[in-house]
């Protein structure tokens, strides 16, 4: 009785097992490989149910029959799983095409953004511009030919105002897309950024680097300065930092970088829940176009780490 049902169960189970694969057959692309093992399968399954004849009947079975349906199932088994290769080659060609896909969205996705980046900043300059500064020479000619204190004094004010617009234009300009980045390149357009916010004497940063005047292509340029500023500006909106180190060097065709800061942390793993909270993931899909690596560290109330590794040749 025991035998019955083990046979029973066992052709149950062979059954299932050969309906699946078959029906897998046409997610496999019709792939001989995996149609052999799902005839492997079925002969098992034959195998099962003639086995289990004699159980319920006087019938005799040639035991040859089981030696011959055990010997091809066992090469349509071997036979499939030698060329089942040809699904993982399929499957990990189809992998690498989609992150090939990927990383070149990013990248489109990143020199949009830097296109239109360019053109804001533009257009401020060159639209916005030209009118503040026509303003300011108007209201210099009038106020030359005012002798009210009260006029005068009005025009002072709309002169100096027009003065700090002109000024946050070249800023908000500048921020979109640094002229200096584009003329002299990286190191320069960091030390320049940050040269600003030290003179605030909000927090110190110190910068260090060994690549000086070098000139990398524009995507490693932009996407490097980007990241720093945007990882400087996390630590000086939630950090409360007092101090920034910077460093980046250039070793062995890869362009190394270093980030921490003395702030106040947070829990990385809220961090890995929330990535966008951070603007980390803005951050690895820069890194990540350029086939390069992120990685950050920090614990409540003992500062944050960061570091990234970019090929440049």
């Amino acid at each position: 009785m025991l035998l019955q049902f083990a046979l029973i169960l066992a052709m149950i189970l062979q059954i299932f097992a050969a309906i699946l694969s078959i029906r897998l057959t046409r997610v496999t692309k019709y792939n001989l490989s995996w149609m052999l093992i799902s005839m492997g399968f079925i002969i098992l399954a034959i195998r099962r149910f003639i086995e289990y004849i004699p159980l319920v009947s006087d019938a005799i079975v040639n035991r040859q029959i089981f030696i011959w349906l055990g010997i091809v199932a066992s090469l349509f088994f071997a036979f499939g799983l030698f060329l089942i290769q040809k699904i993982f080659r399929y499957m990990k060609k189809v992998e690498e095409e989609k992150r090939a896909l990927e990383k070149e969205l990013l990248h489109a996705i990143i020199q949009a953004e830097e296109r239109e980046r360019k053109r804001f900043a533009n257009d401020l300059h060159d639209g916005l511009g030209p009118i503040l500064s026509t303003v300011k020479m108007s209201l210099t000619t009038v106020g030359r030919g005012e002798n009210d204190d009260t006029s005068k004094m009005i025009l002072r004010n709309a002169d100096a105002a027009i003065d700090e617009a002109i000024k946050s234009l070249r800023e908000i300009s500048n921020n979109l897309s640094p002229h200096i980045l584009n003329n002299f390149g990286l190191t320069k357009a960091i030390r320049n950024f940050i040269n600003k916010i030290n003179l605030t004497d909000t927090i110190q940063i110190d910068f260090s680097t060994n690549i000086h005047d070098q000139r990398f292509e524009n995507d490693v340029e932009v996407v490097i300065y980007r990241v720093i500023c945007e990882l400087i500006t996390n630590t000086i909106k939630h950090a409360k930092a007092n101090t920034i180190e910077i460093t980046m060097v250039s070793v062995g065709g890869r362009l190394h970088g270093t980030y921490l800061d003395d702030g106040l942390g947070f829990n990385q793993a809220d961090s890995i829940k929330n990535p966008t909270g951070m603007g980390f993931s803005n951050i690895l899909s820069r890194i990540t176009s350029l086939n390069g690596t992120f990685e950050y560290n920090s614990e409540s109330g003992k500062g944050f780490t960061a570091s990234f590794s970019i090929p440049i040749v």
